[in-house]
This record gives C-alpha cells, structure tokens and sequence, in this order.
C-alpha cells in the first residue's frame, strides 16, 4: 500500500477567486499569490493518485486565520473523505492562534478526521505563545490517538515562499511540550533527527516524532533519505508529496535510489503511514 500523507486539496469557491482571500490572509497571499501556485480539488487528487498507484492520502486545507474560512474549507475536506472514504484521509487545518482552534478539531473528529495538519505558523515561528495555543488541540488529538502535523522548515539556508521564522530548538521545545502525542514534522523536520547523534535526551525526545519528506526534492539532495534512515530509521519516515506543489514521480524516484531495501521502502511509502493511522 501507498499513502500519501501530506497533500492540499481546495474546494471551488477558493480556486476560483483566490484573490478575494488575500486582504484578510497574508500567509495565503505570500504562497499563492503567484498563478504558478496550484490549487486543486479532490478529483484532480484522485486523478494523480491514480495515475502514480498511490492507494490512499492524507488531505488538508490551509491554516486559515479566519474561522469563517477554516470552518468552510474542513467541510470541504469532511465532504471530500466521504466522497472517497477508501482514497482519502483528513486532517483538520486552521490557524492555532484562533479561539476556535480547539473546537474545530474536536468538531472535525467528530465528522471522520483522522489528525490535525498541516498547522503552521507562518508569521511568529514555533515561540512560546504558539505551544500555549497549540494545547488544546494537541490535548484533543493526544486523547484519541491521532497524529498532529506540524509545519517545519531549516532555519538557514535561502528564502522561499512559506519559510517560516521557526528554529530548530523552537522545535525541539515544541516536541519536549508534548512528549505524548504522535508528531509529524512536515519537510523533515528542518533536520533535527541529526541531533539524535547526540548521546543524551534527544533521542527519547524524539521517540513519538515522524518527519514527511514533502518538498524534498526541492530543498535537499536526494542524500538526505540515507541520512534519515541512519539517524531517524526508515520506521520514523513518512512519504508526503505536498502535491500540487510536486508529483508523487519525484520521490518514488530519489526514494528507489536510496539504496535501501524493499522493506524499508515500503515503510516510507505506506506501512509507517498505515500505523501511524492504525489503518
């Protein structure tokens, strides 16, 4: 089985004026300002899966601030799951800093979602204010078992849109925060498994983390799935497109020449994932 576990799909009404959502929602506008920036709907994911043999996904919207948007867009996705119960996955997705955060995911459970992802935080990075605001929702999804998905990104390096101002050790304090939930850090992490070299803590800290390989092809050599397995192990990496931003072809192809065996492979295209979903 293949499972995508980091995908964006986005209903109708936002794909054809994205435009409209820009005054109120300036992290949307800095990624999708530019008509190179894809959104999609959930036939367009169907299509994709198909074409790549990828058997089911995990699906989100976007962070939105505005809980009049975010409440529209999770429908969208609980929709969407329905439509396609045995293709699809959700997660809910909004703006952490929201008073309704903890309430839209109790809400979104509620309907059929599996998780909450991708969460971001854009503007402020992952700083002490952000864990407060992350509590309720990390609590709720602790309670049932369910992954949260967390927006991460290396902190040097050159700019591009949606690299947040996050560090690594806002990361590291981000997981100590939350020992008990199963964390998934989006874009590997921004490479934190390195510390687990370290002979102290680290590791411990990081026994419930899982890191998806989204947007990878774009950020790092294809070496870093050699390195992951060494210092994370093929157990703790998730297959994640981001798609539209990258096809699935991308990955299958730096992921096969890896050099790793079929079991580890077939960990990082599903297995890992179906666990952590206990599919």
């Amino acid at each position: 089985m293949i499972i995508d576990f980091h995908t964006h799909i986005f209903p109708a009404k936002v794909s054809e004026k994205r435009e409209s959502y820009f005054p109120k929602e300036p992290a949307f506008k800095i990624l999708y300002d530019s008509s190179k920036s894809k959104l999609v709907n959930a036939e367009t994911l169907i299509d994709v899966m198909d074409e790549s043999r990828i058997d089911k996904s995990v699906i989100f919207g976007f962070p939105w601030k505005n809980d009049e948007f975010f409440r529209m867009h999770n429908d969208y996705i609980i929709a969407s799951v329905l439509k396609y119960p045995d293709r699809f996955i959700g997660f809910a997705c909004f703006d952490p800093f929201n008073d309704e955060a903890g309430n839209e995911t109790a809400r979104c459970i509620e309907a059929g979602l599996k998780g909450a992802g991708e969460l971001a935080f854009y503007q402020s990075g992952i700083d002490e204010e952000s864990l407060q605001k992350l509590k309720p929702v990390m609590a709720i999804c602790r309670q049932k078992d369910f992954p949260v998905l967390i927006h991460t990104n290396e902190p040097i390096g050159h700019k591009y849109p949606g690299k947040t101002p996050n560090t690594l050790i806002q990361i590291y304090n981000m997981i100590k925060q939350f020992p008990d939930n199963k964390i998934v850090l989006a874009h590997w992490g921004g490479g934190i498994f390195l510390f687990n070299l370290l002979k102290k803590e680290v590791k411990k800290n990081l026994k419930n983390v899982y890191f998806d390989t989204a947007a990878s092809p774009f950020l790092y050599d294809s070496d870093i799935y050699r390195y992951a397995k060494a210092l994370a192990g093929a157990d703790r990496i998730l297959f994640g497109s981001d798609f539209p931003l990258l096809k699935p072809e991308r990955y299958f192809k730096e992921i096969k020449s890896s050099g790793f065996v079929n079991e580890d492979v077939e960990k990082i295209l599903g297995t890992n994932a179906a666990t952590l979903l206990n599919l």
